[in-house]
């Protein structure tokens, strides 16, 4: 993170990387498959600070205060390496792939967050709040990014109301998504029921005995198409096949 700090993070190389942590380009590779990828190391770091804090610590607070005390200690893990990781947004703001990176890490990263908060983030409206999520929290980064306070009452403020306002639209989507329910099971019925439908077996319609020698009839017409006169198969010549292919087929030396 100091190598960020000092210069863009599209300019460091890898070998600068291993220089500055002491270790050979050989070891790099072992442990990284590319220099994003360390990013990727230093979240999940920073979430495992985060996690290891005991659970019972958040149990008598509601949804909002929880979340807001998950964030904040997120953002005491991040403290160390703010310089460097304002440098790594600065980064994403320039490079469009970057930001689709940095976005699927983040993804992941409140995702454990929410768990953290016990807040759900299963299924289709799970998915929405944990994509705002982490737009709200971008829009924290970059105000803590140039706070100074010591004890962050910018940041707070704003994470504050950001959640305010998030939570309501949380509901809002909680609503909707009960709202669906009785029109997601009916199309997941009719859903099954075309499954069903399509499985169905031919022998199903000689299910009956009466209809069984009809069905065993039906295949022997199918499948009786050759002569049984031997003679008479031996003197019919073969028909001229598709593609061009001769009325006799040709000797060859495998002959």
């Amino acid at each position: 993170m100091r190598l960020s700090a000092e210069e863009p993070f599209e300019d460091i190389r890898i070998a600068a990387i291993c220089r500055e942590a002491g270790i050979t380009l050989a070891q790099f590779r072992e442990l990284f498959p590319s220099k994003g990828a360390v990013l990727g190391a230093l979240s999940r770091m920073i979430d495992r600070e985060v996690l290891i804090r005991p659970a019972s610590e958040l149990t008598q607070e509601g949804a909002k205060d929880r979340l807001f005390d998950v964030l904040m200690a997120r953002l005491d893990a991040m403290a160390p390496y703010k310089v460097g990781l304002k440098g790594v947004f600065e980064w994403a703001r320039r490079d469009p792939g970057a930001a689709y990176n940095l976005n699927v890490m983040m993804l992941n990263s409140m995702r454990f967050m929410m768990e953290a908060a016990n807040l759900d983030h299963d299924g289709v409206h799970g998915a929405v709040k944990l994509q705002g999520l982490v737009a709200l929290w971008t829009r924290v980064l970059t105000v803590w990014f140039d706070d100074d306070d010591p004890g962050l009452a910018r940041t707070m403020a704003e994470l504050d109301r950001l959640l305010e306002r998030g939570g309501r639209v949380a509901a809002r989507l909680d609503d909707l998504h009960r709202l669906a329910s009785p029109l997601r099971n009916f199309a997941s019925a009719i859903f099954v029921a075309g499954l069903r439908g399509r499985r169905k077996r031919p022998m199903e319609r000689y299910a009956d005995g009466d209809d069984r020698d009809d069905f065993r009839r039906d295949v022997e017409d199918d499948h009786d198409v050759a002569p049984r006169d031997e003679s008479a198969k031996g003197s019919a010549r073969p028909k001229r096949l598709r593609g061009g292919w001769p009325d006799e087929e040709p000797p060859t030396k495998f002959a």
